[in-house]
């Protein structure tokens, strides 16, 4: 996909009109001759963007002891194994909790407690949380989660991706949508010839072709 030609689209989508908060800006891939009943072939991959996000990512942590003080500075939100057991009996305050963050990260061992309080609510989200060693610094992991997405097809054939926001320029927005279609396509049988076609657009634009 030639580079000029998607910095052109992406600046074509930037000139909708403005809204009165900042707008994301997203790629919706649409597949093909792709069987998507078998697991094998769906995509579901993390992807670090090299230009970010260009919006906050919110990130929360499963932790205890030094590990959760480490988190404390650089995580949006701490919980302990103590709130854990709470939240497991809040299925409504778990979903809040679950909703209002991006990606999850927790201390190893919590990880069964984890799966059997809140899987059913971080599952079905594709928000299951990353696991680390109690001895580890989250530092790093969280810092480079907050220029992350992560892609999901399930067995939909058509899927989306945020790709950054308004605020940044079409060359790092275009920067980014290469990244996430080499990866897509290095995951396909028959790579760029498996997508049909990918639309571009802001939250509240119009859609705009770009493959």
């Amino acid at each position: 996909m030639a580079e000029i030609k998607t910095i052109e689209t992406v600046s074509k989508v930037l000139e909708s009109r403005n809204r009165k908060f900042v707008e994301s800006v997203e790629i919706a891939i649409n597949l093909k001759d792709v069987d998507l009943s078998n697991p094998k072939n769906r995509i579901n991959e993390e992807i670090l963007l090299p230009k970010g996000r260009g919006r906050d990512v919110r990130i929360g942590v499963f932790g205890s002891g030094e590990f959760a003080a480490k988190a404390k500075e650089s995580a949006d939100t701490v919980i302990s194994p103590e709130e854990l057991e709470t939240l497991a009996g809040d299925k409504a305050k778990a979903r809040k909790l679950v909703n209002h963050h991006d990606f999850f990260v927790a201390e190893a061992p919590l990880m069964v407690t984890i799966g059997k309080k809140l899987g059913t609510a971080l599952g079905p989200k594709g928000k299951m949380p990353r696991p680390l060693p109690p001895q580890a610094d989250p530092a790093p992991v969280l810092a480079t989660m907050r220029n992350t997405v992560r892609i999901r097809s399930k067995d939909r054939r058509t899927f989306h991706v945020a790709v950054g926001s308004r605020e940044m320029t079409p060359e790092d927005i275009s920067a980014n949508i290469d990244v996430i279609l080499k990866r897509v396509s290095s995951k396909l049988e028959r790579g760029m010839n498996n997508i049909s076609s990918v639309y571009l657009k802001t939250t509240m634009g119009p859609s705009v072709r770009l493959v």
